[in-house]
């Protein structure tokens, strides 16, 4: 299947700040996909370079074959929402949903309509004095509705409640099942989205670490849970990913662990338990961190 996105040596500097670090990745068309990362790691200004809203300093993008930056035709083809989405200081959220038509080929009105009531949208009200969780019903809303073949959302529901976010969940896949695209879904709220995603990309400090299918992903990590000298002997030799200690009980999450491994643990005595995809995360992307600190 031909990439829909392709990422080759790109890095992006503002200054001396490198945000984004010779990364290379490609997506195929269809599916769900998460952007993952601390904040500051590079995720939107990632997603700013696939939608021409940057230029990279070094290195090539290309979406549908084509650069995006000045390209028109490719952009009408893309949808970029984020939390920070900035309107004229005149619209209301009425004139969001009016002018959206103009900018996605693919927009559906009646789903738009029917993403108002859900989220009790307030379309009269200005944009720039709605709440956070307002503003962020406005973005879901076009993310949405813009049906476009491919889809950024950084965090445009990050305002919204629990109970709102995961009504947002159930209808991405909802409409994703039943008008397919490519969707690259940015958040910090890892757990919340993890049985939405397909691949997953992990960005730290501007560098592409984790670019893996998101089920094989989750089996690439285990937690061992026993008695300190246990877990400790266990561990020896192999790639820890996290480690903690309380009292004379210990943990660790170690990579790589074959049947045999998982048999021997057992007869150690250990408790083996498989580990979340934001767990995952948090172990590759602060691992620096916990070597600096233990240094």
């Amino acid at each position: 299947m031909t990439a829909i996105v392709e990422v080759e040596g790109v890095s992006k500097r503002f200054g001396k700040v490198r945000a984004v670090d010779d990364a290379t990745f490609s997506l195929e068309g269809g599916g769900i996909h998460g952007l993952l990362g601390r904040n500051g790691a590079g995720k939107t200004t990632m997603m700013q370079l696939l939608t021409g809203q940057e230029f990279a300093t070094s290195g090539h993008v290309r979406i549908f074959g084509e650069t995006p930056v000045e390209n028109a035709p490719a952009l009408r083809r893309v949808c970029f929402i984020k939390e920070s989405q900035v309107y004229p200081d005149a619209f209301k959220g009425k004139h969001v949903l009016r002018a959206a038509p103009w900018f996605f080929d693919r927009w559906d009105a009646a789903f738009a309509e029917r993403l108002v009531r859900i989220f009790d949208a307030p379309l009269d009200r200005p944009m720039k004095k709605m709440s956070r969780g307002q503003r962020s019903a406005i973005g879901v809303i076009v993310g949405l509705a813009s049906r476009a073949e491919l889809t950024f959302l950084d965090e445009p529901y990050a305002g919204l409640d629990a109970v709102a976010r995961q009504r947002f969940y159930d209808l991405l896949l909802e409409d994703y099942t039943s008008h397919p695209r490519t969707v690259v879904l940015s958040t910090h709220l890892i757990d919340e989205a993890a049985n939405l995603l397909q691949r997953v990309l992990v960005i730290d400090d501007g560098r592409i670490v984790i670019d893996a299918d998101a089920d094989e992903l989750r089996a690439t990590a285990t937690t061992l849970v026993g008695r300190a000298p246990d877990v400790e002997a266990f561990a020896v030799g192999r790639e820890v990913l996290d480690r903690t200690n309380l009292g004379g009980i210990a943990s660790v999450t170690v990579a790589g662990l074959s049947d045999d491994d998982r048999r021997a643990a057992a007869s150690a005595g250990l408790e083996a338990s498989p580990v979340s995809l934001q767990g995952l995360v948090v172990s590759r992307t602060g691992r620096a961190d916990r070597e600096e600190q233990n240094a």
